[in-house]
């Protein structure tokens, strides 16, 4: 059993930011024994991000729980560790270590990321650097942990694929389990033909996807040919994993506490995953088909768990729009009944405007507690929203807001997105109008003049399965011209400029994140450029150059006959391979250029959400077997009983 690194982590945490980070032994944390070496799986699960932020992520402690469950099994987290310590771990020698044991990284069966954004791929090299795992996957020796992504950053996971050794698409909790049961038996059996042989028998299995088995060419002119399997039995496709039936599997059971603050200090229940309104830049609303809810009972079952297991007195009920859920009036007012007169305050962290009623945020605010609103009609005007196949009105928006003014509601949030597919200035600049009508109509119905809208605005990058993954990006200097001059049309209103706010991110970041999500192989090199210069925590505003990513992408594409712009501002044909054409998400490939098409014809017609209307053939339930599952159920939330 590798020796615990704390002893020797210890005597230096007093010289670094927010030592207490590093510490773990947080309330329900897991630490299990190491085992018989042939017969336990380990894992070390990592979000490659700040502990801050990775430790209220509910996808890690999803898997860490099921697999510390899981007999013969163990797993503990890792998380990035801050410029401060890495120095310090590497003058003194020190392995990237897991937060519950302090055991080396390196000692691990799997290194297992969950990605959530591109920019955090710098902090996987940092990570597997400190642990001593050469970063390429075909230098690793059979001592070496089987790297493997997942996250919704992983439905392209080609520009790591260098560094990977194997990809998950879709959800975790069965495939963690299938794949150590591989891993167990391959173990078990001596480890024949070692690492080679132990991905070999993943890949095949047609669900993970091990990039070193496809082989993959490029045009004289820098275009991508297709990926192409090298090994016999790998499939020309790998498939995304789909949970059915959520109900059995109310995770997490046992929420780790954290020590330290982090990003959400609140217990969190997904109440349904999925999304089928079809809003056609968002990624995860495509790649999460087709809606699966959670009944009634079992969400109320699993808040009062939480609550008393964390101690936590915030609730907040997690979907991709979580008043869409069929019984969403039942769970309010069950919830609101069962926690009336606690400290117990609920939130509904995601909410469409046209979802959304009075009675509901009612019934979420019944406690005395009142943050503000947040909606996200994304477009500016009603032809973006079109675009984008966000049919939420401006007489949708207005009605709404005037109902939550009326009722004591003071500020309200809304969001935007800026560089939408056929987007003008004058889209742009109608997010001024909106707002100024919005806070027009909240001293209207109030009879105050205390009214606050807060606008919040981010580029647009389009991303891969989704109708947008053919688009354009908005280079960043357009980005940041429209943005200062919609921030100049809001100052410039005496009226209700003051009571308007006004924040935005400039567009270079986006450009980088574009880069990472349309990226193919050759972008590896890009990555790895910026790490050898210094590149950390990219998804930090702080931490992030432009600059350095610039200059990483000019030496290291330099011959390739592609560029930036190549993988960012350039829309794409029918007929290209996209690096991800052999990544089965379930979505029909022609139905998505389809819906491109549409979102370009101004006589287009609204692609409704299939959950109330006959299918619209997307191909996700056919091409996966699966269908949606949606109440309403006809349970109700009954009050605690009183011991």
């Amino acid at each position: 059993m590798p020796e615990s690194l704390f002893a020797r982590l210890e005597p230096h945490l007093p010289r670094v930011q927010k030592p207490i980070q590093y510490v773990g032994g947080e309330l329900n944390s897991v630490t299990k024994e190491w085992g018989p070496d042939e017969s336990t799986v380990r894992w070390a699960l990592m979000y490659p991000d700040a502990y801050e932020v990775g430790l209220p992520n509910q996808g890690v402690q999803i898997l860490y729980e099921i697999l510390n469950e899981a007999e013969d099994t163990l797993a503990e987290r890792t998380y990035a560790v801050w410029p401060d310590l890495e120095a310090i771990m590497r003058a003194e020698g020190i392995p990237q270590f897991t937060v519950d044991s302090h055991r080396p990284v390196r000692a691990f069966d799997v290194l297992g990321l969950s990605f959530s954004t591109e920019l955090g791929y710098t902090n996987m090299l940092t990570a597997l650097d400190l642990a001593g795992i050469p970063l390429h996957a075909v230098d690793r020796g059979e001592d070496d942990p089987i790297v493997i992504a997942g996250g919704h950053s992983a439905f392209n996971p080609e520009p790591i694929a260098d560094f990977l050794d194997a990809a998950v698409l879709g959800d975790g909790e069965e495939v963690v389990l299938a794949i150590s049961a591989v891993v167990r038996e391959w173990k078990g059996e001596g480890r024949p033909g070692g690492r080679v042989e132990l991905l070999r028998r993943l890949a095949v299995s047609g669900g993970v996807y091990v990039p070193r088995f496809y082989d993959v060419s490029y045009g004289n002119d820098g275009s991508l040919g297709a990926a192409v399997p090298n090994t016999p039995g790998v499939p020309a496709r790998v498939t995304k994993h789909t949970l059915m039936d959520l109900d059995s599997w109310p995770y997490p059971r046992n929420p780790l506490v954290p020590l330290a603050e982090t990003v959400h200090e609140r217990f969190s229940v997904e109440i349904f995953r999925g999304c089928t309104r079809g809003c056609r830049f968002c990624q995860a609303g495509m790649i999460t088909r087709p809606v699966r809810e959670r009944s009634i009972s079992t969400i109320g079952d699993m808040v009062e768990n939480g609550i008393r297991k964390s101690g936590f007195d915030e609730v907040g009920l997690l979907s991709l729009s979580s008043a869409d859920h069929t019984e969403i009036g039942d769970i309010a007012h069950g919830l609101a009944d069962r926690y009336d007169g606690t400290n117990v305050s609920l939130s509904l962290p995601s909410t469409r405007v046209d979802a959304f009623n009075i009675t509901l945020a009612n019934e979420f605010s019944r406690n005395g507690r009142r943050s503000g609103l947040t909606f996200a009609p994304e477009g500016g005007s009603e032809r973006m929203r079109k675009v984008i196949n966000k049919m939420v009105t401006e007489e949708d928006l207005i009605r709404t807001v005037a109902a939550a003014y009326s009722h004591g509601w003071r500020q309200v949030k809304l969001y935007f997105m800026c560089g939408l597919p056929t987007e003008t200035d004058a889209d742009v600049l109608e997010i001024a109008d909106l707002a100024k009508k919005v806070i027009a109509k909240g001293r209207e119905v109030s009879g105050h003049n205390d009214i606050r809208c807060t606008v919040s605005i981010g580029g647009f990058v389009p991303k891969p399965h989704t109708p947008f993954q053919w688009a354009a990006q908005l280079d960043h200097e357009t980005t940041d011209e429209r943005l200062r001059k919609l921030r100049e049309e809001v100052r410039s209103d005496k009226r209700y400029g003051r009571a308007i706010g006004f924040r935005y991110h400039d567009g270079k970041p986006g450009i980088v994140e574009g880069l990472l999500s349309r990226g193919d192989r050759r972008v590896g090199r890009v990555i790895e450029e910026v790490w050898r210069d210094g590149g950390r925590f990219d998804g930090w505003s702080e931490h992030f150059s432009y600059e350095r990513w610039m200059a990483a992408c000019e030496k290291a594409l330099a011959g390739t006959g592609v560029d930036v712009d190549w993988y960012t501002t350039r829309e794409r044909t029918y007929d290209e391979v996209l690096p991800w054409d052999h990544l089965d998400s379930g979505l029909d490939k022609d139905w998505l250029w389809e819906d491109w098409e549409d979102a370009l014809d101004p006589d287009s017609v609204e692609v409704e959400d299939c959950r109330w209307t006959p299918c619209y053939d997307c191909g996700v339930c056919p091409e996966m077997g699966t269908d949606i599952q949606i109440g309403p159920t006809g349970q109700k939330l009954l009050p605690l009983s009183v011991v």
